[in-house]
């Protein structure tokens, strides 16, 4: 069985209403895909509320322990979200990066993955429960929480989906899709339904924000075809590859950025690029 992973970002997880919203999409995706991986961001904006929370207490706090804090709003987005699915009838369970395998460098609040071990996400996903990861988020081989920067929880999305072989990663996000402009700006803005990696990296790079570069970057060293769409206007009656932005080729050779041994991976911890 294919499995596919979903990425929700923070507006859409903003309030209890869209949990419920996004369960139905999910369970929509599951008619399709049995075998479902969703990455969940925080809450709206919990990660800035956090931030600015722990600057009142301390001006500069010490990174280790704003991981520690910072993360946790992942982690709530993706307990309430198995919640939604369990009260519409669908069987899910979440995790913290570290629970599902996400082994970073040791770098705090800038992290870089360096592996996936998704061992403990496999016997959920051939039973058929859906699968909710907290982005941002790992676990550094020096066995301490870290967090991946800005945008951390696409390229969360991206390496969950190059360790399991998914099919591709369905970004919904709170626009259509990629555009010439900016929609919310330019009444101008045309929808690109087609892009290179190469191309959708120029874009992000010249400042459109709607994926981060790093889940590009990954996207196409392992093949993995990327689509953004509007969890706003998914609907069930509407032919799903008619929609959103497509990014990158359907070329099924993979290269797995992950396929390191552990001593590997303690070289590339002092690295951390």
């Amino acid at each position: 069985m294919e499995t596919l992973v979903l990425k929700f970002g923070g507006a859409s997880v903003s309030n209890p209403e869209k949990f419920l919203q996004i369960a139905d999409i999910i369970i929509e995706r599951s008619k399709e895909y049995p075998q479902i991986v969703v990455v969940v961001s925080a809450m709206g904006d919990t990660t800035d509320h956090l931030l600015e929370l722990s600057q009142k207490i301390h001006p500069n706090p010490p990174k280790r322990e704003q991981d520690m804090l910072v993360s946790a709003g992942e982690r709530i987005s993706a307990s309430l979200l198995a919640m939604a699915l369990y009260n519409k009838g669908k069987e899910a369970i979440s995790f913290t990066g570290s629970q599902a395998g996400v082994i970073t460098c040791a770098r705090h609040s800038e992290a870089r993955i360096v592996e996936v071990r998704p061992h403990r996400l496999i016997p959920h996903l051939k039973n058929q429960r859906v699968v909710i990861v907290a982005g941002f988020q790992g676990m550094g081989l020096n066995g301490e929480i870290t967090t991946l920067g800005r945008g951390g929880s696409d390229t969360s999305a991206v390496a969950l989906a190059v360790s399991l072989e998914a099919a591709k990663v369905e970004f919904y996000k709170d626009v259509e899709g990629i555009y010439s402009q900016d929609p919310k700006v330019s009444k101008n803005a045309k929808k690109i339904s087609l892009m290179s990696y190469d191309s959708a990296l120029e874009k992000v790079k010249g400042g459109d924000g709607v994926l981060h570069a790093r889940a590009i970057e990954l996207a196409k060293q392992n093949q993995i075809i990327l689509q953004v769409l509007s969890y706003k206007k998914f609907s069930s009656n509407e032919k799903l590859p008619a929609r959103g932005t497509f990014i990158g080729t359907s070329s099924k050779e993979k290269k797995s950025q992950f396929e390191i041994n552990f001593e590997e991976s303690r070289l590339m911890e002092s690295i951390c690029i």
